[in-house]
């Protein structure tokens, strides 16, 4: 069997692979690993956990919560809220670890389970794997009063969230930053269904809401960051300024022009960086993104002296690299933002106001910043039933990715990725035009089946 953890926790078909029985052992396998790190004799460990609305996380929610409590862990459990607040709330509340019970942006019968460090942070692979050796381990059971108890929020910690969100650009008391702007928002009829308008609103801007009435099976359905076509639509017959799209736990966020023109993670990105440059508050001059990134971006934070570093896909290589040498701002092309100044994860609803603030402080429209960030044409070709493991070592198609670089030059870029679950090998090209990145693309793609063909 293969590791249990992936990139962003336990995840799969809910009830399937995800079932009550593993969230329950993975609750009691959190106590007894996060629970008692570091913690002094006769602590009582504390957690914090929310969910999305899909209708799974009712009961794997539930589940968790069993197995923490009959582990000795007070629970107090905030009901929907996005991924970045329970991160929010796990550093705030000073609670030893949070929970959150999310497949993010994936279809509404997946499901997965979270778990956050002490300060709202991702937990290291070695305390998932102690976690993994617990699941099959015997354990002391606490007993009358020893167990844990719950507690259910009543509003407070959404509340507390939305306050720390518009503290982030200046909205406190009278002071209403956005006011004037009409922005479309798309919540995926995900966990940001309330406090993704609610905090926009309280910072002065005229919301308007669509894909905000989550009922358990709706998350993600044909709407979001994943399907922006509505919110394009909604953007230009509303006459807003601009829209927003979360996904399902609202850790993403992507942007659409007044004229309907999607605006991607990378142009966000940039749009940022650009801003906090200007105020001075972007650590070390430097932006921290994938190797999936535009080259677009790249190019223009160069010529706008900024320093681009490159990790490899997914948000926790991103986090790790921020972390390691204290970069402030950093994500991915999906709109995996994270502003670390505000935030220990991906923040959608964060990056709507920041991008915002920013849009009403330059007195621009979004399709003029975006513009400062433009994207080379970019060609993805999935080549499948390949041996990926010798992608990296066949000397015949390393020697065509160097001759398709060189016929690139600086204007373009050749990524070869293995993919981590499935026989494929992701081929993607970026040059001047077009019809360079498709033609560069297959000629490479039918190296890749020539030569690495199972």
């Amino acid at each position: 069997m293969g590791r249990l953890f992936g990139t962003d926790g336990v995840r799969g078909l809910a009830n399937r692979d995800v079932t009550a029985e593993l969230a329950l052992g993975l609750g009691v396998a959190a106590a007894n690993v996060l629970g008692r790190t570091g913690q002094p004799d006769g602590h009582r460990p504390r957690a914090v956990i929310g969910r999305d609305p899909r209708a799974s996380g009712e009961f794997l929610g539930a589940a968790v919560t069993a197995g923490l409590a009959s582990a000795g862990v007070n629970v107090l459990d905030v009901g929907v809220l996005p991924t970045p607040a329970v991160a929010f709330l796990t550093s705030t509340l000073d609670v030893d670890f949070g929970v959150m019970i999310s497949a993010s942006h994936n279809p509404m019968a997946d499901n997965g389970i979270k778990f956050l460090a002490r300060g709202g942070i991702k937990l290291e692979d070695s305390l998932e794997d102690e976690m993994e050796r617990q699941l099959h381990a015997e354990w002391d059971r606490p007993l009358g009063a020893e167990v844990g108890r719950v507690r259910r929020d009543t509003g407070s910690a959404g509340a507390d969230y939305v306050e720390h969100l518009i503290s982030s650009i200046g909205a406190t008391g009278d002071a209403l930053p956005l006011s004037g702007l009409r922005i479309a928002v798309d919540c995926a009829n995900g966990a940001a269904s309330d406090v993704g308008p609610a905090a926009l609103r309280a910072a002065g801007a005229d919301v308007v809401v669509m894909n905000a009435s989550p009922d358990g099976r709706n998350i993600n359905e044909k709407c979001g960051s994943n399907h922006p076509e509505q919110l394009q639509a909604v953007v230009v017959a509303s006459e807003a300024d601009f829209g927003v799209a979360f996904d399902g736990d609202a850790d993403r966020c992507i942007a659409v022009d007044h004229r309907g023109v999607l605006v991607d993670g990378d142009q966000i990105m940039g749009v940022l960086a650009l801003a906090e440059k200007e105020k001075g508050r972007l650590a070390d001059d430097t932006l921290v993104v994938t190797v999936m990134s535009n080259l677009g971006l790249i190019l223009a934070m160069r010529d706008a002296g900024i320093r681009t570093v490159q990790t490899g896909v997914g948000d926790r290589y991103v986090l790790e690299e921020m972390r390691a040498k204290g970069y402030t701002l950093g994500g991915e092309q999906s709109g995996h933002i994270i502003l670390s100044q505000f935030a220990t994860t991906g923040d959608g609803v964060l990056t709507a106001l920041q991008l915002a603030a920013r849009i009403q402080q330059s007195g621009a429209k979004l399709a003029d910043l975006a513009g400062a960030v433009p994207k080379l044409p970019q060609t993805l070709l999935n080549v499948r039933g390949v041996d990926k493991a010798r992608a990296a070592t066949d000397g015949v198609l390393q020697e065509a990715v160097a001759a398709a670089e060189a016929r690139l030059g600086e204007t373009g870029r050749v990524v070869l990725r293995s993919s981590g679950t499935e026989p494929l090998v992701r081929v993607m090209v970026e040059a001047a035009t077009q019809a360079t990145a498709d033609a560069v693309a297959e000629s490479l793609a039918g190296v890749v089946r020539d030569r690495l063909a199972l």
